[in-house]
């Protein structure tokens, strides 16, 4: 199984990520974490220059483009791999954050962000996708609390952000059935307790001798 966590930074996708995969492992699961852009050395050599406040300009379509070399290494040297074995992956952002973001934010071409995911992916897509939607400001309040995880993407606009939701709402609606959204404005138990009825650990704990069911989430994005 392929679990996408999605949503603006401060919306506490890492926190709650994590929680996930702790609990799926005290579970007797095999349950892996990964994040992007990062996750392999190439990745998070990447997310060094996406990510530093000390990075050149980068033009959007290199910026798009870099995110999807990053998701393209971590794609083919660990989630592929891991889900092949019968593994549950868990992962800090996926394809739908470039949508959200340079298409949604940066006003990038929506079909051609799509066609450079899926050359990024090979088509695969998670099986369920999970939006921690939360408003803009209480985002950026929470992020610009805690200078050392401001990145260059969170000194973007107020506007900029609002956009990035947008887009994640419209992505939710577009494909009810793949996403959930939970209101990530709440504490993290609240959060939290959405989130484990979303994916039904137990379920999942009592499912795990019959894994790989098929082959692997080959999926075409959309």
């Amino acid at each position: 199984m392929f679990i996408a966590f999605e949503g603006l930074d401060g919306s506490g996708k890492s926190t709650v990520a994590e929680r996930l995969v702790q609990a799926m492992s005290a579970a007797g699961l095999d349950a892996i974490l990964t994040r992007e852009p990062g996750g392999t050395r190439v990745g998070e050599h990447i997310r060094s220059m996406l990510l530093s406040d000390e990075s050149p300009t980068i033009v959007p379509r290199a910026e798009a483009l870099l995110f999807a070399a990053a998701r393209a290494q971590l794609v083919d040297q660990v989630i592929r791999p891991a889900l092949e074995r019968g593994a549950v992956v868990v992962t800090d952002r996926f394809t739908d954050s470039s949508l959200a973001y340079q298409w949604g934010g940066r006003g990038l071409d929506k079909e051609g962000i799509g066609a450079v995911q899926r050359m990024a992916t090979a088509g695969l897509e998670p099986d369920v996708k999970i939006l921690l939607d939360i408003p803009v400001e209480t985002a950026l309040r929470r992020r610009l609390s805690d200078t050392g995880e401001v990145n260059r993407l969170d000194k973007e606009a107020l506007e900029f952000h609002a956009r990035v939701r947008d887009a994640y709402h419209w992505l939710a609606e577009a494909d009810p059935g793949r996403w959930r959204v939970v209101d990530a404005s709440r504490s993290e138990d609240d959060v939290w307790a959405d989130v484990s009825r979303t994916v039904n650990l137990s379920g999942l704990s009592a499912s795990r001798d019959r894994w790989p069911r098929e082959e692997p989430n080959q999926k075409v994005v959309g």
